[in-house]
């Protein structure tokens, strides 16, 4: 068996000799022991800890414009903001924030914390992808919710076969309204599988194409497209995606 000790890189060697210093924060977790944590403390995201997205998403069809006003960090959490407001030709303004080349790690447990909006057309996700130039797959979301069912959690893998085409393994779970309270969503990542839970419940494992490079965290609430459509009359604006937590473990002892 392969170590599964969650190999944690920074890309700034001075931003490392800053926070490779002990967290003065012990959480163990089942055996996985934390090794880095954004608590959204203080009114200003850690740009030391995370990318805002600034464009109009072309991809699936999606009608929002990201814009890093709409991501604030208030009262102990971090807030993704969609409004229906047009902006450079977009309908909807919404935000999306990621560590790519900044933080990424290969392997351990990560985990959020976090009450999701809901509504026709609203569609939030905490996901990871590789921390490589010019590469999308593979892919893994954590957690994706189509906001006119906000009691279904999806749970995805993407990658490419060897011919290029894109592959997909999924499972949904069907539980209480996630937009009405705080819940927790992770994976636990190994050489052999990924497994997904939710509120500490073991909801889905894949031990197939298990990706086996550095990949870094993403949080976004994308609106409309090809799978949540686009919102309809019933959708109330704006809507607020409440992160309490994003952290990541290293199996102790690894």
């Amino acid at each position: 068996m392969e170590d599964s000790k969650a190999d944690l890189i920074y890309h700034s060697s001075a931003h490392a000799e800053k926070r490779l210093a002990p967290i003065v924060y012990p959480i163990v977790h089942d055996g996985w022991e934390l090794i880095w944590r954004d608590e959204f403390e203080g009114d200003t995201l850690n740009e030391e800890n995370w990318n805002y997205e600034n464009w109009a998403s072309e991809k699936n069809n999606e009608l929002q414009y990201y814009h890093p006003t709409s991501v604030i960090q208030a009262d102990g959490y971090l807030k993704i903001i969609s409004k229906q407001e047009n902006f450079k030709g977009r309908d909807y303004v919404s935000g999306a924030v990621h560590t790519k080349d900044l933080i990424s790690f290969l392997y351990g447990k990560v985990e959020m914390r976090a009450k999701l909006p809901t509504g026709q057309g609203i569609f939030p996700a905490f996901w990871m992808m590789p921390n490589l130039d010019q590469t999308w797959l593979p892919e893994i979301d954590i957690m994706e919710m189509v906001g006119h069912k906000p009691n279904e959690i999806w749970m995805v893998l993407h990658w490419k076969d060897e011919g290029g085409k894109l592959k997909s393994k999924s499972n949904q779970y069907l539980g209480p309204d996630y937009s009405k309270d705080f819940h927790t969503f992770g994976i636990e990542w190994t050489p052999e599988q990924i497994s997904w839970f939710i509120d500490d419940e073991l909801r889905y494992q894949e031990n197939r194409y298990v990706p086996d490079v550095p990949m870094y965290v993403y949080l976004n609430t994308a609106i409309g497209g090809n799978w949540p459509k686009s919102p309809d009359e019933t959708t109330l604006f704006p809507q607020t995606f409440i992160v309490d937590y994003v952290r990541v473990y290293q199996k102790r002892g690894g």
